[in-house]
């Protein structure tokens, strides 16, 4: 799950904040050594983590060692957001596995959970901890408030956004108006958002940029480069070419791997592909998937040879992904056998299957182009009925529907 909003609660939770995917699978650490043993990261971070999981464990679910295990997960949940490596996300269920079963873990562990099961598109377990939260009188009004934005995060990722926008309202309510700005801000943010995907892109332009103003980038990156990261996601389904700028701007403020390939992707729809290779001109090896996807795309549209090493990268990534059963990577999973195998056939389910958990803007353009490649307009109607029930406009997928790509050629395997 990747809207901004989601990328904006890994703030809020961390001070958590959908990212993106990478190139290993969410696997959950058993113990103090694995935690850290193929993160990356300064020798001393890991030597902190090692020393906190060990806390952890020697402690139990005993009161002492929860303020450890809430330290570690966040930080690891904060490493996913920059890094968009899962590990991390295994890193983070490790630390609650005390916990992890309870019906009721104390609150500050649910919030996490529940965090954690988004990420991992385990979304109705999620939604239940974030209702009981929002429910419980035992719950701290900060806490609730930061429950009420994931849960607004993840009612706009299955694009259920009339759901969403009653999030809103009661986020911007009177019972969370003690919480004044970090809250309030947030909460205008996803109705600006949220009316920008309903039809009225034009207030929700408006509504941000007057937000934005009010957030220096001195007294606030995070939160600069949030606003920057959902007006430049905005201005890319209007067609605005201040996309760039916007875009360029969120990642000075704060590289993190989605906004990168955000960037990547807006270069990539303008054949500007050899900065689509500066943007991720580090070893293939650390690439995160969402990136090394990207730069294969780039290097097989500009014809270097080099796009065999990373095609093969991916799909070794991809295949261990899939032999562990975890089915959250297929977007990408999709998009690879699309535009790098040249397979529209194979990745037309793939295609289908994200679109039943996930209904943000990326989502429905893989549908449709993958769609349209196969031959099989007919099997991206849902995506029609959405933007028509919702009054979407998007030119990318305005584009799509009116003149349909051709199967791109496969990259040869090596």
């Amino acid at each position: 799950m990747n809207t901004p909003l989601a990328r904006s609660l890994v703030v809020a939770l961390i001070a958590i904040g959908l990212g993106g995917p990478s190139g290993a699978t969410p696997h959950t650490p058993t113990d103090d050594q694995t935690v850290v043993a193929t993160l990356p990261g300064t020798t001393a971070a890991r030597r902190q983590a090692r020393q906190l999981a060990r806390q952890v464990h020697a402690l139990g679910t005993s009161p002492a060692a929860l303020p450890a295990a809430l330290q570690l997960a966040r930080a690891a949940i904060d490493r996913f957001r920059r890094d968009g490596d899962p590990r991390e996300i295994g890193v983070a269920r490790a630390a609650l596995t005390p916990w992890w079963t309870q019906a009721a873990p104390p609150p500050a562990v649910r919030l996490l959970r529940a965090s954690i099961l988004q990420t991992q598109h385990d979304f109705g377990p999620a939604l239940t901890d974030l209702d009981a939260l929002i429910a419980s009188p035992q719950a701290p009004l900060p806490l609730q408030a930061q429950a009420e934005l994931i849960r607004l995060a993840l009612l706009q990722a299955q694009g259920r956004l009339e759901d969403a926008r009653l999030g809103c309202e009661r986020l911007g309510s009177a019972r969370y108006a003690t919480l004044g700005d970090s809250v309030q801000l947030p909460a205008a943010v996803c109705a600006a958002e949220l009316a920008s995907l309903m039809g009225d892109e034009g207030r929700g332009a408006r509504e941000l940029a007057a937000l934005a103003a009010k957030v220096t980038p001195q007294s606030d990156p995070g939160t600069a480069a949030w606003l920057a990261l959902v007006q430049g996601e905005l201005a890319e389904r209007r067609g605005d070419p201040a996309a760039l700028g916007l875009f360029e701007r969120a990642l000075q403020l704060q590289p993190e791997a989605y906004t990168r390939a955000a960037l990547a992707d807006w270069l990539l729809d303008r054949q500007r592909h050899a900065e689509v290779l500066r943007l991720s001109d580090i070893p293939l090896e650390d690439l995160p998937d969402s990136l090394l996807l990207r730069r294969a795309i780039a290097l097989k549209r500009l014809g270097d040879p080099r796009a065999a090493a990373a095609a093969d990268l991916l799909g070794q990534r991809l295949d261990a992904t899939r032999e562990r059963g975890d089915t959250t990577h297929r977007r990408e999973q999709a998009r690879y056998l699309l535009e790098l195998r040249g397979q529209p056939q194979a990745a037309l389910p793939l295609a289908l299957a994200n679109w039943a958990v996930q209904k943000e803007p990326a989502d429905a353009r893989l549908l449709l182009d993958c769609a349209n490649a196969a031959g099989q307009p007919q099997a991206a109607r849902d995506v029609l009925r959405h933007l028509r029930v919702y009054h979407q406009r998007d030119v990318r997928l305005t584009a799509a529907l009116a003149a349909p790509a051709p199967t791109p050629a496969p990259v040869p395997e090596r």
